[in-house]
């Protein structure tokens, strides 16, 4: 952004917000990461319920 003066031409300075970019990146990095941790499946494993409801049975007893 320019400003006008008189005779003169002066260009504002414009700060570095490093600390804000920092905290931008960490916050989306997080979130594509809890994203991806929602995504995953679990391992798909061969279940005797069967054998499951035995054990409950012979428990109960």
């Amino acid at each position: 952004m320019r400003l006008f003066h008189k005779n003169k031409t002066t260009t504002m300075g414009v700060t570095e917000l490093k600390r804000k970019g920092r905290k931008n990146k960490a916050t989306a990095n997080n979130r594509v990461a809890r994203i991806k941790d929602l995504l995953r499946k679990p391992e798909i494993k061969n279940v005797d319920v069967e054998a499951i409801k035995a054990e409950f049975e012979a428990k109960k007893k």
